[in-house]
């Protein structure tokens, strides 16, 4: 696993492809998810400790949003890059692939410029796991990954106006209830 990881980082091809190919490999992808997840999670919940909030808050939100956000992304980007470029991919490959691409995550523990060097990494990582997961050329893996990535911006809206409006409701619904018992 770790050989992987490396190539990876090396954005070696024939890693990529292995990955891929490799169906029990997801198990794999899904603890480097964790890892750079719990990272992130231990640096946010660290920043929201000291800022007075809560750590184990912070870090377990970090950790759910870590998992789904690779779940929605492998999802959008298997959707749009087999619907609209005709690229061939499973949905579980491009979970393994996605889920190794974010292996530069973990230079988040460098202070100053670990994430920042790690975020731009880290997309071009997924670049070359959209362009091989899916058996795109590049044109087609970019469109892909911009078109996904606006999808999933304009999802995460979508949940979050749904989300707020039923906090809303339900503590104008609170408020009702105590109207009329108080």
């Amino acid at each position: 696993m770790l050989d992987r990881v490396i190539g990876v980082l090396k954005l070696d091809v024939n890693t990529y492809e292995a990955i891929e190919a490799d169906e029990s490999a997801t198990s794999q992808a899904a603890i480097v998810v964790a890892v750079v997840a719990i990272v992130g999670g231990l640096i946010g919940g660290g920043i929201s400790a000291a800022m007075g909030g809560s750590f184990l808050g912070s870090f377990l939100s970090q950790l759910l949003s870590a998992f789904i956000g690779w779940f929605i992304w492998s999802g959008v980007t298997y959707f749009v890059g087999t619907s609209l470029f005709g690229g061939k991919a499973t949905m579980g490959e491009m979970l393994r692939v996605l889920g190794f691409a974010q292996a530069p995550g973990i230079l988040g523990i460098i202070p100053v410029c670990g994430a920042f060097v790690g975020w731009i990494w880290t997309l071009a990582c997924t670049f070359i796991a959209i362009r091989q997961g899916l058996d795109l050329d590049n044109t087609k893996a970019a469109l892909t990954a911009v078109i996904a990535f606006i999808a999933v911006v304009i999802m995460g809206f979508v949940i979050t106006a749904i989300l707020g409006a039923v906090g809303l409701a339900a503590g104008a619904g609170m408020n009702a209830l105590q109207g009329l018992t108080g």
